[in-house]
């Protein structure tokens, strides 16, 4: 996740990469030394930045992929062109710090969606990212009956963490009724998996649900959504025709949204 945020954090701290994994030459993951203390929920941010050019720290805000109890920070990347930030933690190595501010934020939570029977966690490239995090944490989408991961993207190299929600879902139960599906969608090699194409589409002609065995009744599924801003506004014109009412922070609804990017 990333946004045009800028300003110097209250308090801040210089945390140690720990570990940074390539997943292609524009997309990685990168693990951090937690502060003491600092605390969040699934679906929260952290505000990360680094000194660039010898002038004050650039920030932006990233999703964070770690469950609550882990030890260290986790967060997605991907290269922005001529992103103020990015491409400057695209050239961090291990032991390299990054700058945290001693808080999370964000509303991003699945808990402020009404009870429901069915969770869509649905995802644009690096998106993904608060839904692994969910995935990871024991006990925090018992509510549901079931699960559904959907992550749209460009080439199928860019699947990240594909192979761990993979695991998910034979831990769920058995391959056809299990209680988590995982579906991938590859937009630019038709073939390289079950679906291609966008999900909104997918979604409109009826082929998503059918392809994940999962009901898309506002009656009782609940849908999160989180990529980029054209992703999300035409989801959410979408769901708004389908019937899904939106989160208030006074009243729960059917759909929540990241506001990404």
């Amino acid at each position: 996740m990333s946004s045009l945020q800028d300003a110097r954090p209250k308090r801040s701290a210089a945390q140690r990469v720990t570990s940074i994994r390539r997943w292609t030459d524009t997309l990685w993951t990168l693990r951090i030394e937690r502060p003491d203390g600092f605390r969040f929920q699934p679906g929260h941010y952290a505000k990360l930045g680094l000194p660039v050019d010898d002038a004050d720290a650039v920030w932006r805000p990233y999703s964070i992929v770690s469950a609550p109890e882990d030890g260290e920070l986790e967060f997605l990347f991907i290269l922005i062109p001529d992103g103020a930030l990015s491409s400057h933690m695209a050239r961090l190595r291990e032991g390299d710090r990054v700058m945290i501010e001693l808080a999370a934020f964000g509303f991003f939570v699945e808990t402020q969606l009404a009870p429901g029977d069915t969770l869509w966690m649905m995802a644009t490239g690096t998106g993904l990212g608060p839904y692994v995090s969910l995935l990871r944490t024991p006990g925090a989408l018992e509510r549901y009956r079931d699960l559904v991961v959907v992550h749209s993207v460009r080439e199928a190299a860019e699947l990240a963490y594909a192979d761990e929600l993979r695991a998910h879902v034979a831990a769920s139960g058995a391959a056809e009724q299990g209680r988590l599906r995982y579906v991938p969608i590859v937009t630019r090699e038709p073939g390289a998996t079950g679906l291609s194409g966008r999900i909104p589409q997918l979604l409109a002609d009826g082929s998503l649900p059918r392809h994940a065995g999962a009901t898309f009744d506002p009656a009782s599924a609940r849908v999160m959504v989180c990529g980029n801003p054209a992703f999300s506004k035409e989801m959410r014109q979408l769901l708004t025709e389908r019937g899904f009412v939106p989160c208030r922070r006074s009243a729960a609804g059917s759909m929540l949204f990241e506001n990404y990017w």
